[in-house]
């Protein structure tokens, strides 16, 4: 029982230290460039899943419209939707590389850090001086009369 703890324990040791080790390697151009063309491949085949659907919505529809038609049911007119684009083939043409002189293309805006949060506060935002003092009420030197009860019969 005890080797058997102790030869999970080292299997479970192995395997940690091999993904460790995984994880340093070094991205290198290759990498980079199938990772490219699995993105483009993915893309891709959502575009051809998106043609499918339109296709078999598209068959649905018509087998619905010729039922109704020869049970003699009155049918709307179909919406106008926008006809199903075959994507055509897979075809993956890789980014050509940047040359060391060109210039560096600028970020986009989620790159740029245009939408990230504020940097942290230094220190915190209330002070000592008193809401009054802060935020002035307009007209704070005017006396004003109290507002008679609602249902009170004016003074005269």
């Amino acid at each position: 029982m005890k080797q058997a703890i102790i030869r999970a324990g080292l299997a479970a040791g192995i395997a940690s230290l091999g993904f460790a080790a995984s994880a340093k390697l070094p991205v290198t151009p290759e990498t980079q460039a199938k990772a490219a063309e699995a993105t483009a491949k993915l893309a891709w085949s959502g575009k051809v899943d998106g043609y499918q659907l339109c296709q078999a919505q598209d068959r649905v529809a018509s087998q619905y419209r010729s039922k109704a038609a020869a049970e003699g049911k009155t049918v709307a007119p179909a919406p106008a939707t926008p006809p199903c684009v075959d994507p055509g083939p897979f075809v993956f043409t890789p980014a050509a590389p940047a040359s060391p002189g060109a210039p560096e293309q600028p970020k986009p805006i989620e790159v740029s850090g245009a939408h990230s949060p504020a940097d942290t506060a230094k220190s915190p935002p209330s002070t000592n001086a008193p809401a009054a003092a802060v935020n002035p009420t307009p007209n704070a030197g005017a006396a004003t009369a109290p507002a008679p009860a609602p249902g009170a019969a004016p003074k005269q």
